[in-house]
């Protein structure tokens, strides 16, 4: 009986109004009968909260009801609509703490804040920081600017981001922590900082919000941030570097295992200073580990580089070595969207295009079925390209252009660069 009351007073703010229904046994009835001066028989009986109350008061008790409550059942009575108003308020200061970092941070015309703070205030995520909410609120933003520096983030354009995805690597993500939040691990994997910072990138770009760890790291390398120096690789097939240095024997001893070698960027270090190819030697890069793959099987002895899909910083940095070093890097990626982004930069870098221009597309383009997502970006290697595609509005993967890959590498011979 004094629990159900208990409930009662405190969704109701422990005003004494109203009255409660409970099952009395004929213990609970005998005892209640003799408090209220009335006879009460056991079973489900309403109960006056005013007349408990008043009995109490003029009983040996000579306490009101929200007291005895309070006694008989253990701790104090909560009025929870009282709390919950704390609650709102508390929160509201929260959500003007955090539209005044958004606007001051030049973020706050970006078509997707609003879907990101109404996902933010659904998850309940600022509840979940307590205290520190505040300081979640700074950092999120602080890391938010510091990346709208290399991804359109600001843009009143809705498709800015999409269309810029995926970015250039730009930041590690301990760096990209340290610089924007003085603390190398506020961006590890479960930190509320990262999650927040993760959800607006999911609203910036149109992609799903990541929920395994796989998918956080894949839209961090989206976001050209490299979450660790490990999980980013390039692919490495019959690469011979030269020189007597244990890392470059190491790697032609792999190739002559006939093994494919995931490099990364914790190697890359390891490696220093260390050529990649002699100069005036040739490397071709693709995009996609089945070409990479097929090399592999078909026992091609071209060096050959593979980025699977958008490059890791580890990718760019060999890019960048070979290229200085006097190197022929030719790429060829899928012929889509995001296949022609991730061309134009890498082109942009010192690559030349493999097999990489409108009459590739045009040759592989009638077997293709994949629709075309997006708006091609231009192709100044190649200006028909863009327009080939827009006039087709079909995707060719560079599987589909296996054959002639192959016949380039087998050959050893410069293919021609369109």
């Amino acid at each position: 009986m004094w629990l159900s009351l208990r409930k009662r007073l405190e969704n109701n703010e422990l005003t004494v109004r109203g009255s409660v229904v409970i099952e009395l046994d004929y213990e609970s009835a005998e005892d209640l009968s003799g408090l209220l001066g009335r006879v009460l028989g056991p079973g489900r009986r309403s109960v006056s909260l005013p007349e408990l109350d008043a009995a109490l008061r003029s009983s040996a008790v000579a306490q009101g009801l929200v007291t005895v409550v309070a006694e008989l059942t253990g701790e104090p009575l909560l009025d929870r609509k009282a709390t919950s108003r704390a609650r709102r308020v508390e929160k509201l200061g929260l959500w003007t703490t955090w539209e005044a970092a958004v606007a001051e941070s030049g973020l706050g015309a970006a078509p997707w804040l609003s879907r990101w703070q109404e996902g933010v205030r659904r998850a309940g995520l600022l509840s979940r920081a307590g205290d520190g909410a505040g300081g979640v609120i700074h950092r999120t933003v602080a890391v938010l600017q510091m990346l709208a520096t290399t991804i359109p983030l600001g843009d009143r354009n809705a498709d800015a981001v999409a269309e810029a995805w995926p970015a250039t690597p730009s930041f590690e993500l301990a760096e990209l922590a340290s610089r924007a939040c003085a603390d190398a691990h506020a961006l590890d994997d479960g930190q509320l900082t990262a999650v927040l910072v993760l959800r607006a990138l999911a609203a910036a770009s149109g992609e799903d919000i990541p929920r395994t760890p796989a998918a956080r790291r894949e839209l961090w390398a989206m976001a050209g941030v490299t979450p660790d120096a490990v999980s980013g690789t390039v692919l490495a097939w019959s690469v011979r570097p030269p020189g007597e240095h244990p890392w470059a024997n190491a790697m032609r001893a792999r190739s002559d295992l006939g093994v494919v070698t995931h490099v990364t960027l914790q190697e890359w270090h390891a490696a220093a200073d260390r050529m990649w190819a002699a100069p005036g030697a040739q490397v071709f890069v693709c995009e996609n580990p089945q070409v990479l793959q097929a090399a592999a099987r078909a026992g091609s002895t071209s060096p050959l580089l593979c980025t699977s899909g958008n490059p890791a910083t580890v990718a760019i940095k060999v890019l960048d070595r070979l290229v200085a070093g006097g190197v022929t890097v030719r790429y060829h990626g899928d012929f889509d969207t995001a296949g022609v982004r991730i061309a134009g930069r890498l082109f942009d870098r010192g690559a030349l295009p493999w097999r990489y221009a409108a009459e590739d597309y045009l040759a592989a383009v009638g077997n293709a079925q994949l629709p075309l997502i997006g708006a091609v970006p231009e192709t100044p290697w190649c200006p028909d390209l863009a327009e080939a595609m827009q006039r087709h509005q079909v995707a060719v993967h560079e599987e589909a252009q296996l054959d002639t890959l192959l016949a380039d590498l087998a050959h050893r011979s410069s293919p021609r660069q369109g």
